[in-house]
């Protein structure tokens, strides 16, 4: 059995994972097993073993139903006694996901152990120590899956093992989606529903809001807060850095493979809830909160199936750049000055567009008619710089990295430029190189491969309990639970990590060999400027 240590500000305790069986946390004798935490509202009971505390399901906001539909989220009514946090609340309603692809059950998405229903303003707490003098840094994370998707209660949100091993209180949030959080009636509802728009971010803000009030009672530091996600969890991180209600509420925030610039415009959002309200057949915002969610879900279903088949994009709900709870875009056309102050770290995954390709199997002749939609005239020289820098991929690789720069790593370069522009808190950059061992390794560098990791996990498809994704996983845990704690991400495992600056792009590179390089690829990124300039003017 591994010797369990005493951890400092830089090093951290945790199961060993690697070598055989998990060495068991040493018991903490003459703990409750059913400890009982007194908040803002009334006492929670968790469950408490292998030294950490858990409670699932404790309420941050009242049930979204009826006349709390669209609204922001109702304050949670005071309990006499002691509620039991021993389970998840529901999930928020949500279509489900398609798990004929092999991506799909990698990552777990539909992992979730509770139904839908609109009693989902819940957050999950892990806490190494209860006493309220322990101070310990805190780590909100917030999930993927878009606006559409995704909940704190999945299994891949677990934050047992992370608290083990960074020492801090985790968090997990679950909140409203779709068009049950995002459907703007500004328009039908008036001012009483100005911001609906943007409810299902007002959730999140409410429950950093709890976070605040009620964390030290459960061993944690208000004042170190950091809030990240992945893909859609760093959407919401991005926009959460452009809502003033927000401010003081996190001190640190992360993106990883996340980056959003822009959110829903008004004009656009009140087409979306006239069309929505059009397949429902109604005319009013009482009947939209009289029907079941149910009915309500369905008919964005059949909208979004609908535009598919015509082949247009499906009608979207995501936050709204409303005026009041979100009065500007999250990072465009700069940065934005109320979150000046909390530094960041910034992330893309090598070959992240590879979970949305099926073509496994392409020849050189299908990347060269890919290269051809995306660069036109130029795909001939697209296709050779791209095997240039690695000869041995798979076209189906190769094509995957091309749309990871146009799309994902465009987004992440900006935000980070304009972020350390600002000139305020600084900014850090690491680019995922690791790939992924599933299917031997052919979905490479994949979007969500350094989730699980983040939380010093290696449960899931994508990852896997090899020494590699052990070693994957010290590396980036340690880098997020170091920011947590301090507000920089060095740690013992990992060489020097300078911040990014526009002038030299230091950029820390996650593989095997950990390294830092400035500007990295930048041949490519100087390229689809090129071609997207080109396009742009018409030439």
């Amino acid at each position: 059995m591994n010797a369990i240590f005493k951890p400092s500000r830089r090093s951290f305790v945790g199961l060993s994972m690697a070598g055989g069986a998990l060495a068991l946390a040493r018991p903490l004798w003459g703990a409750s097993i059913f400890p009982v935490v007194e908040t803002s509202n009334g006492s929670l009971r968790g469950m408490q073993a292998g030294g950490i505390a858990k409670f699932l399901g404790i309420r941050y906001g009242a049930p979204t139903s009826g006349a709390n539909r669209f609204m922001p989220p109702q304050p949670v009514e005071k309990w006499a006694g002691v509620r039991d946090a021993l389970q998840y609340s529901e999930t928020a309603p949500q279509v489900p996901g398609d798990r004929r692809h092999a991506y799909a059950d990698l990552i777990m998405f539909e992992n979730q152990p509770s139904g839908p229903g609109e009693d989902n303003l819940a957050l999950n707490l892990w806490s190494p120590d209860l006493a309220q003098q322990a101070k310990k840094p805190v780590i909100v994370v917030l999930h993927g899956g878009g606006f559409y998707g995704g909940s704190g209660n999945n299994s891949g949100m677990d934050g047992e093992q992370m608290a083990r091993f960074s020492d801090s209180v985790v968090i997990s949030v679950t909140h409203r989606l779709g068009a049950l959080g995002f459907l703007h009636l500004a328009d039908v509802g008036g001012e009483r529903f100005a911001s609906s728009g943007s409810v299902g971010m007002q959730d999140i803000v409410a429950a950093l809001r709890w976070v605040r009030a009620n964390v030290a009672q459960f061993g944690g530091d208000p004042e170190r807060v950091l809030v990240y996600g992945q893909s859609g969890g760093g959407a919401k991180t991005s926009t959460l850095m452009a809502m003033p209600d927000a401010k003081g509420l996190f001190q640190r925030a992360g993106v990883m493979s996340g980056s959003a610039l822009r959110m829903m415009p008004a004009d656009m959002a009140v087409k979306n809830a006239a069309r929505l309200m059009k397949a429902l057949a109604v005319k009013d915002v009482a009947a939209l909160q009289a029907m079941p969610w149910t009915t309500l879900l369905e008919t964005q279903a059949k909208l979004e199936a609908e535009a598919r088949q015509k082949g247009e994009a499906p009608t979207s709900f995501a936050p709204v750049v409303d005026g009041i709870a979100l009065p500007r875009h999250p990072f465009d056309p700069d940065a934005p000055e109320v979150s000046s102050d909390v530094p960041m770290i910034i992330s893309t995954a090598l070959d992240e567009r590879s979970y949305r390709m099926m073509d496994f199997d392409m020849n050189g002749e299908r990347l060269l008619a890919f290269a051809r939609e995306r660069a036109g005239e130029r795909a001939k020289e697209v296709v050779d710089m791209y095997r240039d820098e690695d000869p041995d991929e798979t076209p189906f690789i190769l094509a995957a990295r091309m749309d990871s720069d146009i799309w994902f790593r465009k987004s992440a370069f900006q935000q980070a430029e304009r972020k350390a522009k600002q000139g305020g808190a600084k900014v850090w950059t690491y680019l995922w190189k690791w790939p992924s061992p599933a299917f031997g390794g052919r979905y490479g560098a994949v979007h969500g491969i350094d989730v699980a990791p983040s939380l010093y996990s290696v449960r899931g498809g994508l990852n896997g309990p090899s020494a590699g994704s052990v070693a994957m996983a010290q590396r980036i845990a340690s880098s997020w639970a170091s920011f947590a704690a301090d507000g920089e991400p060095a740690n013992k495992y990992l060489p020097e990590w300078p911040s990014y600056t526009n002038a030299k792009r230091a950029t820390m590179i996650m593989d095997t060999d950990a390294h830092v390089e400035f500007d990295p690829r930048s041949q490519f990124r100087d390229l689809w400027e090129e071609i997207g300039a080109a396009r742009d003017t018409g030439e």
